[in-house]
């Protein structure tokens, strides 16, 4: 509890152990022979204890203009009760209004504490490297792209680099909710408000702090509560015609009856004051807003950023699931997959892997790379033998591959292109399969092939069967790779559709069109992570974009951002939404049952005060109970 929660509790025990007493006293009757001034003084005191600060509230609010609030309707009910002689009433209603809005204090408490563990994620701050080796502490926002700073262990990283020196674990629990660390060395990339764990890192700059991944999520954080749900929307507006209307209605109860002679006036005004009191829309007002809170901060707990509680109440309805293949589904990381020697051409794997890494030494290509780290890593060698081999001798070919010269003779490395524009032959007969092929011809002659994939996601498969049976019924692929590439992925991840071979803007063309044939109120989500796929993302119903690998303009362009790329998160995400879109709409349906059988019967004469105050206090006591149960993510 914060400071201002536990003194209001305390407050409210004082009370509520006076109130206890005095009731005692009323109900034996001891307080019945006291004048009417000084049972009045009597139940005043705890009224002024427990109620000053509604009271006051009430009296700002008029004061400029702001008249039909929770505030008026109890201030008025309180004083008709006090009017009429029902001070215990008087007492009990301020009392437990005062309790409820405890409950509703430290509901959203426990709502924010998720979004607020994110919130705290800001380093505060930095130790910048001098060329003499000497450190300066600064604050972030002083840090230039490519200033070395120095990180010790426990300290967070301040904006985002790339790891020059040591190595050490870091913990990026609070952005991506993994509570296992990651592992950094030499070369690693690293992003702000990660804690360093263990040794001490050099990093270089590669952000400003403005830029960095840090402050681009507290930035949605904050901006997440002004981008309200429909549904707040309307309990909005409902709440700001409700509440006059009752009021009004209440006056009308309280003097119509007893003009037309049916009602003494103390009965009329004693049954305008249940009106009145049932009538505060306290349970629709908090719990609707907590509700979608606390599915914004489950989102957090899992290391998911929602951008508002629109996105949430869309996410409720996702029917499709557009993914992009480069990144999202994939780890946009080519590796050899296979090695495939031509069987008369007297080579084996590993001969034919290490001529074509040799030739590929001296590339910086994608491709070449893999090929080159392939080798490495099968033979445990640390480098290759370059003496055969020369940068001079070596030629890329744009949109072909290599040429050079090997051992005194021409080497081929490239795709079917550069076979056929040098006149080797028989090459075809090697691969119709997906991933991206490099042929291998020595001295006119074609040795065989090495097979490069993108690596699928491990959690990829398992995210597409879970966002099946949380209700998405088709899953679609969108990629500008080949289409023997594309539906090989789409086979293996059990995706429904697959496009391929397809431009940006071909992209937002094929979601308008599945958009115009989605069922009415039915929502579209694409997920994707490069720069290329912010057009996409805009355009959908809900945007989902990895937050740890995907560019800054994904990330600016989507509506909910998956912190460490995991999108086994989606269907997690979709329940959550679901639920929290059930527990608001529990709640209405909960609220207004009870209110309106509670003000028929009040304005009938059948019901108490007491009664009146659990239709108040008590439904929305119950509503804010249910809405924290939106927190809980352990049965997603």
């Amino acid at each position: 509890m914060t400071k201002k929660q536990k003194k209001t509790r305390n407050r409210i025990l004082v009370v509520l152990c006076i109130f206890f007493v005095l009731l005692a006293l009323e109900k034996t009757g001891i307080l019945e022979g006291l004048p009417l001034v000084v049972r009045f003084v009597i139940f005043l005191v705890p009224y002024i204890m427990i109620g000053y600060d509604v009271i006051k509230k009430a009296a700002v609010n008029i004061s400029h203009g702001q008249v039909f609030d929770e505030n008026f309707l109890m201030m008025i009910a309180t004083f008709g009760a006090f009017g009429i002689g029902e001070y215990p009433e008087a007492v009990a209603v301020m009392l437990f209004y005062q309790i409820g809005e405890l409950f509703q204090s430290y509901a959203v408490g426990k709502s924010r504490q998720s979004i607020t563990e994110m919130m705290s994620i800001a380093p505060e701050i930095a130790n910048i490297v001098g060329e003499n080796g000497e450190v300066n502490e600064v604050d972030p926002s002083e840090v230039n792209i490519g200033d070395i700073l120095l990180v010790r262990a426990g300290e967070k990283i301040p904006v985002d680099g790339v790891v020059i020196e040591g190595e050490s674990f870091i913990d990026t629990a609070a952005l991506t909710g993994e509570s296992v660390p990651r592992r950094v060395v030499k070369d690693s990339d690293v992003i702000s408000g990660c804690v360093n764990g263990e040794g001490i890192l050099k990093i270089r700059a590669v952000k400003a702090y403005e830029d960095s991944t840090v402050s681009k999520i507290l930035e949605l954080v904050e901006n997440a509560s002004d981008k309200k749900s429909r549904m707040e929307n309307f309990i909005t507006r409902f709440a700001r015609y409700y509440t006059p209307v009752v009021t009004i209605g209440a006056l009308l109860l309280a003097i119509i009856p007893p003009i037309l002679g049916q009602l003494a006036f103390s009965d009329s005004i004693k049954r305008a004051c249940i009106f009145l009191i049932v009538s505060c829309p306290c349970a629709l007002v908090i719990s609707v807003p907590l509700g979608f809170f606390g599915g914004i901060g489950a989102s957090s707990k899992i290391g998911v950023l929602v951008k508002g509680s629109n996105f949430l109440e869309a996410a409720s309805d996702i029917k499709t699931v557009v993914f992009d293949k480069t990144g999202t589904l994939t780890k946009g990381e080519f590796r050899v997959t296979d090695i495939v020697p031509v069987k008369d051409a007297g080579i084996s794997e590993d001969e034919l892997l290490e001529i074509a890494a040799t030739g590929e030494a001296f590339s910086n290509h994608p491709i070449a790379r893999s090929v080159f780290t392939a080798f490495l890593d099968k033979s445990g060698k640390k480098d290759i033998d370059r003496s055969s081999i020369s940068d001079a001798d070596t030629k890329e070919v744009s949109g072909r591959g290599i040429e050079t010269v090997y051992k005194g003779k021409k080497l081929l490395l490239g795709n079917a292109k550069l076979m056929n524009e040098n006149g080797v032959s028989s090459f075809l007969e090697a691969y119709s399969a997906s991933g991206t092929v490099v042929y291998v011809a020595y001295d006119g002659e074609y040795k065989g092939y090495v097979v490069i994939s993108d690596v699928i996601k491990e959690t990829a498969k398992d995210a597409i069967s879970g966002i099946k049976k949380a209700g998405a019924y088709k899953t679609v692929m969108l990629t500008g790779d080949r289409k023997d590439v594309a539906e090989d992925v789409g086979r293996k991840l059990g995706i429904d559709e697959v496009i391929s071979q397809l431009l940006p803007a071909d992209k937002v063309e094929r979601v308008e069109k599945m958009l115009s044939s989605e069922d009415n109120g039915s929502k579209l989500a694409f997920v994707g992570d490069g720069i290329n796929d912010a057009p996409v993302l805009m355009r959908a119903d809900v945007g989902i974009a990895m937050g740890s690998l995907g560019s800054d303009a994904a990330i600016e362009a989507a509506d909910i951002v998956i912190m460490d790329d995991d999108i086994n998160k989606i269907p997690k995400v979709i329940g959550i939404a679901r639920k929290t879109i059930r527990i608001v709409k529990e709640n209405i349906v909960f609220a207004l049952s009870v209110k309106v059988i509670i003000l028929i019967l009040g304005a009938l004469g059948l019901t108490t005060m007491w009664l009146a105050v659990f239709g108040d206090v008590g439904v929305a006591v119950i509503a804010i109970l249910n809405s924290m149960r939106a927190l809980r993510t352990d049965n997603i």
